[in-house]
């Protein structure tokens, strides 16, 4: 019988030394990983597999690559689709593998693309360009599309705009992949929400919020008699201990393998929070707030058993593991940082050896 075998594929930018993808065999228990090779692609912004998991899909600066995932973990190139807008930096598949939507942070574009059986991108079914001001500051005075996710129900396309402090949320054409402006969430100003997850189950929403560093928790229902989702804010709590400096940014989110804990990163502060999920509530407890060993820890990610954490450490160029302790909300450090350039995002999954 075969034993299971797992994989990560690092994102990175491409103007240093870096290549593309870059491809590491995973070692589940003793928590490590070592680089098995590249795959050559222009700035890797962010990643997504296709729900089957057989492809891999990435943001390219020509717009988008598809791959097929190789037995062995290895990939092989499909086509590259362009979206008609400047370099996207977030990707998200409907449950069927039939339409790909990307966020374009640099020209406010939300962009829904056709996807093959073959795993290859097709020609694009939508595109809108949002619009408006935000407040007068550095990173967010126009529109920036840092995220696009599908509700549970896949009625409706929340496209999260760091830019103008909204979540713009698009009714979705399963049949015809057209999208239409339906209702829009307002954040605080300055907040610059950046990315949108839902529980497993479908009940709450948690976004985590670049410039205000927190989280906002949001109860969410939907009906189909009713034209638009219902979001409630519930709560919303500090990413950092303390108040952070002009520099520091909230960044990556993400759930625990078995969903009981939200876990996001901080650039600047660089750290890691830690937070129980209350699942009758929804609310977030706050466990830890811990260093990362690293600078600018852009995105975070779970080996495949939860008990090792990765963090990318975007300005000091390294990953870094840690072994996690939920009962007591620490992490542990692992070995040595791993040297990668500009690491920006990373997936896992299963191979058979």
């Amino acid at each position: 019988m075969k034993r299971e075998k797992y994989v990560a594929y690092v994102g990175t930018y491409t103007h240093g030394s870096s290549l593309g993808i870059h491809i590491y065999d995973l070692d589940v228990e003793a928590g490590s990983m070592k680089e098995r090779c590249v795959e050559k692609i222009n700035n890797p912004s962010d990643m997504v597999f296709s729900k089957n998991g057989k492809f891999l899909y990435s943001i390219a600066d020509e717009g988008v690559k598809s791959f097929e995932i190789l037995p062995d973990g290895n990939l092989k190139p499909i086509n590259i689709a362009s979206i008609e807008g400047m370099r996207g930096c977030y990707l998200e598949t409907d449950s069927l593998d039939k339409y790909l939507f990307v966020a374009g942070y640099h020209d406010g574009k939300v962009t829904v693309l056709d996807l093959a059986e073959d795993g290859s991108v097709g020609k694009i079914r939508d595109g809108v360009f949002h619009k408006g001001l935000g407040s007068v500051a550095e990173r967010n005075f126009r529109p920036h599309v840092s995220c696009v996710t599908l509700t549970p129900d896949e009625r409706f396309l929340c496209a999260v705009d760091l830019g103008v402090d909204h979540v713009k949320i698009y009714q979705f054409n399963k049949d015809n992949g057209k999208i239409k402006l339906v209702d829009f969430l307002r954040c605080e100003i300055e907040s610059a929400p950046r990315t949108l997850v839902f529980s497993k189950d479908g009940k709450y929403a948690y976004l985590i919020c670049e410039l205000k560093n927190y989280i906002n928790v949001y109860t969410y229902t939907s009906s189909k008699t009713e034209k638009t989702p219902k979001f409630e804010l519930i709560q919303t709590i500090p990413t950092a201990d303390a108040h952070c400096d002009d520099g520091c940014a909230a960044a990556a989110i993400k759930f625990s393998p078995d969903n009981n804990y939200v876990f996001c990163s901080n650039a600047g502060d660089d750290s890691v929070g830690i937070f129980r999920i209350n699942h009758e509530t929804g609310i977030l407890d706050k466990l830890n707030i811990l260093p990362v060993s690293g600078e600018y820890p852009k995105d975070i990610e779970f080996f495949p058993d939860g008990k090792h954490l990765m963090s990318l450490n975007h300005e000091s160029n390294t990953i870094t593991i840690f072994s996690v302790d939920y009962q007591k909300g620490v992490l542990v450090m692992k070995g040595k940082p791993i040297q990668i350039d500009t690491p920006n995002c990373v997936l896992v999954t299963k191979i058979l050896e």
